[in-house]
């Protein structure tokens, strides 16, 4: 998202656009925004740590954020935290301990809410994985990626496939919900290796697992010097092999990358997938925030520094927007229909406020190309749509306009 430096704003225009009944479920975001080294793919908002990075002010800084919010989400129950980055595995055990301390002395956290923390192998200590676990944090996702040191090598990775390996026999013995990042069609990969990257990964049973496939997103050094990667077909292929592999050994394919165990599907993502809210705080972090009567994005400053002295101004908030009417069905959509089971359809309307009316249109076009099916109870994406996804969206950025 282009960002410019506009202070929050009151936000009237459209109040008569949504009416809801009852609010969706909220989630938490804490962003951590360095990390030891920026990866070649990697377009998060993530910055190289230069010497030390300034834990104790950045973690003040998160509370004061979480407290300023306050009146946006007054009395909503949290259902998952996530702490995102970045490496949040830089982050001392401490430092986890403090947020969550204040997390829980803010607000109604459920009581069996879904705690994730992001963990890069290259940053794993056994006695802070440990102090992780006592602090609330219950499930954890490590970015492993490859387990071939060449492929790690070209992706800018910081560990080695034993430093990955060695991590996750340390993650499990303080773990028992731990998911597992691996990416498909790299440079130079062949269907052997992407396959023996999802088997040494199956060795270890984790309880998820998320295959991405490689992509060059702008703003990324893999986008101004492309490497070379395998075509279409080839990693087509991964992809359709990987998903048998992961089958077969009953992991459920619930969304376009996610693969899990019964019941350990990620309740943080299914969250955003379901099109519930989220409060994100910290440098570069979103939130989507419904109310009665109307819904609102916000973004904080991108940049650290920017953002912690934001924070001093009661100001972090960079821009803020409310999601107009006509954007809410294909907001609903590019979420809900990532999910390869598809959504009850009286989800529409509980997480819009909508009826379903508006985009009856878009569904019949793609029912009749054969993008998704329908009945009076539930919306799903065929195959073909799940192949073919950004096609299906387009119906619906189409219907929009």
């Amino acid at each position: 998202m282009t960002t410019h430096p506009l202070q929050p704003i009151a936000i009237k225009s459209q109040s008569q656009a949504v009416n809801f009944k009852a609010l969706p479920p909220l989630s938490l975001y804490i962003h951590i925004p360095w990390c030891v080294r920026k990866c070649p793919y990697c377009d998060f908002n993530s910055h190289e740590v230069r010497g030390v990075f300034p834990e104790k002010e950045y973690v003040a800084a998160l509370i004061r954020d979480l407290e300023m919010a306050l009146p946006l989400i007054w009395g909503r129950k949290v259902y998952t935290v996530f702490f995102g980055g970045g490496t949040p595995s830089l982050l001392s055990g401490e430092s986890v301990v403090e947020i969550l301390r204040q997390v829980r002395m803010l607000l109604p956290l459920a009581l069996d809410a879904e705690i994730t923390l992001e963990a890069n192998p290259g940053t794993v200590e056994a006695a802070r994985f440990a102090a992780y676990r006592d602090a609330g944090v219950n499930r954890l996702s490590m970015g492993i990626q490859s387990f071939n040191d060449t492929h790690l090598q070209a992706l800018g990775r910081i560990h080695s496939a034993d430093e990955a390996k060695r991590a996750i026999a340390i993650a499990q013995q303080h773990f028992d919900n731990l998911n597992l990042d691996l990416m498909y069609a790299l440079p130079k990969q062949t269907l052997d290796e992407a396959l023996q990257d999802v088997q040494t990964a199956l060795s270890f049973a984790p309880q998820h697992l998320s295959c991405y496939h490689l992509t060059l997103e702008p703003n990324t050094l893999f986008h101004r010097n492309p490497p070379l990667l395998p075509d279409d077909d080839a990693s087509s292929d991964m992809q359709q092999r990987i998903e048998v592999l992961l089958a077969a050994h009953g992991y459920q394919h619930y969304e376009t990358s996610a693969f899990a165990q019964p019941k350990r599907r990620a309740k943080h993502n299914l969250n955003y997938w379901q099109f519930g809210d989220y409060l994100g705080i910290g440098a570069g972090a979103h939130s989507k925030l419904s109310f009665p009567d109307q819904i609102i994005r916000q973004a904080r400053y991108k940049q650290p520094q920017a953002y912690m002295q934001q924070v001093t101004k009661d100001a972090p908030i960079q821009i803020e927007n409310e999601v107009s009417r006509d954007e809410l069905g294909f907001e609903f959509m590019m979420n809900a229909l990532r999910l390869n089971e598809g959504f009850d359809s009286v989800l529409f309307q509980e997480r819009t406020s909508l009826p379903l009316l508006i985009i009856q249109r878009e569904l019949a076009d793609a029912e009749r190309r054969g993008l998704l099916t329908r009945d009076h109870q539930r919306i799903v994406p065929t195959k073909m749509g799940q192949r073919f996804l950004n096609d299906l969206l387009e119906i619906f950025i189409r219907g929009k306009k």
